[in-house]
This record gives C-alpha cells, sequence and structure tokens, in this order.
C-alpha cells in the first residue's frame, strides 16, 4: 500500500506550491508599497512641517479607502474571478505609488494634499489584494494545507520589512525620499506582468496534471470556484443577504473583532515603528530600516511557523477549531510583550522585545486561514471583503489615536500599551466569542 501512495505523490504535480510563492512576492510587494511612507516619513515630515497628529492622518489615507472598498471589491472577486481584477489592482496601486514621489516638487499645504489622496487611492486599488489572496488558497488547497499556504502568503507582510525596509532606508539616504516611491512603484508594475503570466484556476492551469487535481478537490479545495462565471446563476454575484447572514454569524462576528485587533500591530508597524526608532530612540533613518529588520525577520518566521503549527494540529486533533485558536490564542498573548519596551533603556533589548512580540503576532495571524476555512463557496470573496474590511478598521484608528497620544504625551509609551490591549482583545475574541470554528452554509434568500 505505501509504494502504491509513493507511487501516486511521485506522479502528483507540485502547481499549488509555484501559485502561494506568487501570493507571497505579491503579498510582500503589496506591505512594502504600503510601508513606502513610513520609512520616508522622517525626512518627508521635516521638509514638508508636518507635526505628529498631521502625520497620523496622512498614514491613516491608505485605510480610508481600504476600508470602503473591502465589500466592492470583494463582490467584483466573486463576479469576475480572482485573476484579473487581482492583475489590474497590483498595476494600478502601483503607479499610484510611484506617483507619491512627485508631491515634493509642491508647496507644503499642495504636497499633503496631494499625499492624501494618492494613499486615498493605494488604499482603493490594494483592497482586493487579501478577499483574492483568500480565494485562492481555497481553489487550491486542500483543507489541510490550508493553514500554512495562508500563513505562508500572509507572513509577506514580515518579508517586505526584512527586505524592503533596509533597501528603502539605503534610497531614501542616498538618493532621497522621492526615489523610495519611484523603484517600488516600478517595481509592482513588473509584479502585475508576472501575475498575469502565472496565475489560472486549478482545471485551467497548463501544468497542473491531474493527480494533482484530483489530490487538491478531494481534499476540500473550491476547484469549480471560479468555472461559472459566464452562467446566468452568477452573472449578479453575490446579494445584500449574503451580507446580511454573514454580520449576523457570532462566529465571523468574534472573527471580525479578532482581526481588527490584530492588524493594530501591523498597523503600529507599518507606520510609526520606524518614527519611534529615530524620534524615541534616536536612531537614523538608515538606522531604522535595518533595525527594523529584526522584529520583521521574527515575524515572518512566526507566521509561517503558525501556519505549520495549525495544520499539524489538525493532523493530529481532528479539531479544526482547536488547530486554529491555539496558535492565534497563544500568538496575542505573546505579543503584549511589546509593552516591556517602555521598561528598558537598551536599544538592544527593545528591538528583542519588539522581535519577541513580532513573532508572536506572526504565530497568530492565522486570520485568512479561517477566513478560507469558513468562507461560503458562492460567497467567498465577499466574506474576505467583511473579514477585511473589520480588520482594516485599524489602519484608520490605529496611526491616528497613536498621533494623539504622542501629541498629548510627547513619549509612545501609552501607544505601546494601546498596541499591547489590543493583542489581549484578540486571544478574548477567539477564546470567548468564535466558537466553532466550520465553513458558514447560507441559506436561500
Amino acid at each position: 500500500m505505501s509504494a502504491i501512495v509513493s507511487a501516486t505523490d511521485a506522479r502528483r504535480s507540485r502547481v499549488r506550491l509555484l501559485i502561494v510563492t506568487m501570493l507571497f512576492l505579491v503579498t510582500t510587494v503589496n506591505y512594502a508599497d504600503r510601508a513606502t511612507l513610513s520609512i520616508a516619513g522622517p525626512a518627508l515630515s521635516k521638509e514638508l512641517h508636518l507635526d505628529p497628529v498631521a502625520m497620523g492622518y496622512v498614514f491613516s489615507a491608505f485605510g480610508w479607502s481600504y476600508v470602503i472598498a473591502q465589500v466592492p471589491c470583494g463582490w467584483l472577486l466573486d463576479r469576475y474571478g480572482s485573476k484579473w481584477v487581482y492583475a489590474i489592482s497590483i498595476i494600478v496601486w502601483s503607479i499610484f505609488t510611484a506617483m507619491q514621489g512627485l508631491v515634493g516638487f509642491l508647496s507644503a499645504g499642495a504636497a499633503v494634499a496631494l499625499l492624501f489622496g494618492l494613499r486615498f487611492l493605494v488604499g482603493f486599488a490594494e483592497a482586493p489584494s487579501f478577499p483574492a489572496n483568500a480565494r485562492i488558497v481555497a481553489a487550491w488547497f486542500p483543507g489541510n494545507e490550508r493553514g500554512t499556504a495562508s500563513a505562508f502568503f500572509n507572513s509577506g507582510q514580515y518579508f517586505a520589512t526584512v527586505i524592503f525596509a533596509p533597501l528603502m532606508g539605503w534610497i531614501a539616504h542616498e538618493y532621497g525620499w522621492r526615489h523610495v516611491f519611484y523603484v517600488m512603484g516600478g517595481l509592482g508594475i513588473v509584479m502585475g506582468i508576472a501575475w498575469i503570466k502565472t496565475i489560472y484556476e486549478p482545471k485551467d492551469h497548463p501544468a497542473i496534471n491531474e493527480a494533482e487535481f484530483d489530490y487538491i478537490k478531494q481534499g476540500g479545495a473550491l476547484v469549480d470556484m471560479d468555472a461559472a462565471k459566464s452562467g446566468k446563476a452568477h452573472d449578479s454575484g453575490p446579494g445584500w443577504d449574503h451580507i446580511r447572514q454573514l454580520l449576523a454569524n457570532r462566529m465571523m462576528l468574534g472573527v471580525y473583532i479578532g482581526q481588527y485587533c490584530i492588524n493594530t500591530l501591523t498597523y503600529f508597524f507599518l507606520t510609526w515603528f520606524p518614527v519611534y526608532l529615530v524620534k524615541e530612540r534616536g536612531l537614523s533613518i538608515l538606522q531604522a530600516g535595518f533595525v527594523a529588520t529584526l522584529p520583521a525577520l521574527c515575524g515572518f518566521i512566526g507566521g509561517v511557523l503558525g501556519g505549520v503549527i495549525s495544520d499539524y494540529l489538525l493532523r493530529r486533533t481532528g479539531s479544526l477549531t482547536m488547530a486554529r485558536k491555539i496558535p492565534i490564542v497563544g500568538g496575542m498573548l505573546l505579543s503584549m510583550t511589546i509593552i516591556a519596551c517602555n521598561y528598558v533603556d537598551s536599544q538592544a533589548l527593545v528591538v528583542g522585545f519588539m522581535a519577541l512580540a513580532f513573532f508572536g503576532k506572526g504565530i497568530g495571524a492565522l486570520g485568512w486561514a479561517v477566513v478560507s476555512d469558513t468562507s461560503p463557496k458562492e460567497a467567498g470573496g465577499v466574506s474576505g471583503g467583511l473579514f477585511n474590511t473589520f480588520g482594516n478598521l485599524s489602519s484608520i484608528t490605529t496611526p491616528i489615536i497613536i498621533g494623539y497620544i504622542l501629541a498629548a504625551t510627547g513619549s509612545f509609551n501609552g501607544a505601546l500599551v494601546f498596541v499591547g490591549a489590543n493583542a489581549l482583545v484578540a486571544a478574548i475574541a477567539y477564546l470567548f466569542i468564535v466558537g466553532e470554528i466550520k465553513r458558514v452554509q447560507l441559506k436561500a434568500a
């Protein structure tokens, strides 16, 4: 029997690994483009004379449009499929990223208005990205590999800092902050072209063989998710009743609250963390770019490890609920070590506690695996859009709240307590609100 199984495994293609690698690379560029402003921020704010509150609002511009566009973009994904909606998204957000480098040629008031507007447009353009990632993982991966696949693409947010924070810091130091936006925008356009050449539905991919297709289908992959986009039943996409049912589901509400709190850590890291290193800890922009890589690397390792642990627990226990909740709750409790930075003076200890906090955040960042596990087949994009809407409300609130804390206290101490408290609330949401994790079954309208 083992010989037969081994022979089957040997014949099975591994196209799904190429697909998730592409998701990882696009997510890496996605988060690098979100972080451009945080790296350029200290020099940009000095040149344009922006105070912390003004910077907080500029940082939040991305979040407003990103949140507003989530559900409409989820509908577009369910209506037209992931490949082309995502491809257009990548290219458009990259163009708007590159254009941010032009704001330095304007007067301060006009520059701030244009910068806010361009960040707002980047948020709109990036809105389909994570719902599309979740749909593609649901279509390409069996249930017992979904946690690892989701954690792998999600870990691109940390890898973005590992690779691009030093690069962007060096560019800003050597050539000026404007070139950070030019370089990252150009890279994104290249990535969009690569996406078009790489991504297909499972049944359409030229390299997949029957053995792999049967394996992922029998394992619960939704291989026909986009198979009938021209059919009458799918022409209108999901309806408002689907949204109402998802919002009325206690499990999903607990997941939404948890993701909002988890993303508070993400957006502190993407917006204020380099500023914290420069203003509170006395590093240069170049040093901050390099120092930020260690917490990011730990977040990346934790992110991949969280998915591996989760899928291991699923195989050992057969309980999807335990397999997802244990890493999420444990990781969030570990993330609370960020508060310890308030009680140490050594830069090495600060970086160490930040690294530990983001390692925990990485382990606990399994929300997109939960979305792939729970989203109804007929509304996967809308389900992911709702999840990302709630999760990314923190992209609006986090930079603004921290900006006001800094303006009121002149210190990051309260900001770190705020971030750590959100990690605690995320753990509580998964422990006491979510309940059993299972796929949502929508009722016919």
